[in-house]
């Protein structure tokens, strides 16, 4: 008899729905090893694009191998919505009806975060199957609502966060985390070391097999020729995409050095401002494109950048999805973020790691790539490229999880 898991993400989604994603991605691997696989997320939730309609209490779709089952919650549109407060009370209620939808009881329950209260309704379903349970954090809250939210630690809502989180760690067969020095905290706050695994994102290998050619408008919108630097995703606050901007100020006497920065988001219009303001020709906007066509994408620019912003909780590591798309395409990478001991690029020699929004450095790093010769960034790229391919590739991280799962 196969093996069954019940993966809880109250933001799970599909590529139909919005972005697909980590568990998405897990599901498909997966089910390609025999597993039984049951994805239970909302249906309402501000990262959705489009909403599942139904009128049921739970709706099921066969996707890719594996059942996504949507627990219809109240509407909501944006992430400070007090219904989303709401929601996160209420998913772990609705969980407990999930039973009466599935047909195969569950092996194993992974139960993943942002907001832990859903691990209430997973621990009973796990005790109600006697079933193995898995704590995964992909956030460490309530730690980023006290520490970035500026929440106080009395609050009563917080207050039931730590319990539940504490308990989370406490009373879970196995924790699993994105984040690779999360142990830390999670020791701090009781955990048994020996129950942590770190399983990373990745990328998809199926995905970047199927070489969809970049689309005519977007190739219409790219640089003709010179040296480019790109950032594929988005265009938010906590990408820091100022220093950026900031950077190419320093570097506009170099006319064949260009930034390029590709996707959509709250800040894209202020920072088109910032450039028409400073008059800076040397930074082209283009609009977002589908994610099969990213590695075609990434083939036209010389060098990629990530940054983010100084978030004092980067230093439990970072996991962003852009990063294994930029490895596997094998380009040297420009690495703006302090991850603490988690280096991801400069331990590999796969670019240049600067401080975050650091435009001094960035600048710096780009004229270092710049003088390079083209063999020296192919070599950066290659080390990239061997690292994506052995060790965050999801059917890899797949058979990692699955080692958790089942063990």
């Amino acid at each position: 008899m196969s093996k069954t898991v019940w993966i809880i993400n109250q933001y799970a989604s599909t590529p139909a729905t919005a972005l697909g994603g980590r568990h998405y991605y897990m599901a498909r691997e997966m089910v390609k090893k025999g597993y039984k696989v049951y994805l239970i997320g909302s249906a309402s939730h501000h990262l959705l694009r489009e909403k599942p309609v139904f009128d049921a209490p739970f709706k099921l779709e066969e996707v890719e191998g594996f059942t996504f089952v949507w627990v219809r919650m109240p509407h909501y549109e944006h992430a400070h919505s007090k219904k989303r407060v709401l929601n996160w009370l209420l998913f772990p209620w609705r969980l407990r009806r999930v039973r009466q939808v599935i047909p195969d009881e569950p092996t194993t329950i992974l139960c993943s975060s942002p907001s832990p209260l859903a691990f209430l309704g997973a621990q009973w379903l796990a005790k109600r199957f006697k079933a193995r349970l898995v704590f995964e954090v992909r956030d460490i809250w309530p730690l980023t609502l006290t520490e970035l939210g500026g929440h106080s630690t009395k609050n009563p809502l917080i207050r039931l966060m730590q319990w539940v989180e504490d308990r989370a760690y406490r009373d879970s067969d196995k924790v699993v985390s994105n984040l690779k020095n999360s142990v830390e905290h999670m020791v701090a706050r009781g955990m048994a070391r020996e129950k942590f695994t770190w399983v990373p994102n990745g990328f998809s290998m199926d995905e970047v097999s199927l070489k969809s050619p970049l689309n005519p408008r977007a190739r219409a919108q790219l640089p003709k020729g010179g040296f480019t630097i790109g950032y594929t995703g988005t265009l938010g606050v906590a990408n820091a995409l100022d220093t950026v901007v900031d950077a190419a100020v320093r570097l506009k006497a170099h006319t064949d050095i260009c930034f390029v920065l590709v996707g959509d988001g709250k800040e894209k219009s202020g920072l088109q401002q910032l450039v028409e303001e400073k008059e800076l020709t040397n930074v082209r906007f283009v609009d977002p494109i589908p994610k099969v066509e990213i590695q075609a994408m990434l083939a036209c620019f010389d060098v990629c950048y990530i940054g983010l912003s100084k978030d004092p909780l980067f230093r439990f590591g970072v996991s962003p999805n852009k990063l294994f798309d930029y490895l596997y395409a094998g380009k040297p990478i420009i690495y703006g973020i302090e991850s603490g001991n988690y280096k991801p690029v400069d331990s590999i020699g796969a670019g240049i790691q600067v401080a975050a929004q650091n435009a001094e450095q960035l600048a710096d790093a780009v004229l270092k790539l710049y003088a390079m010769t083209p063999d020296q960034r192919a070599s950066m790229g290659a080390n990239g490229r061997k690292a994506a391919i052995e060790q965050y590739e999801y059917g890899q991280l797949a058979d990692r999880l699955s080692g958790v799962l089942f063990e």
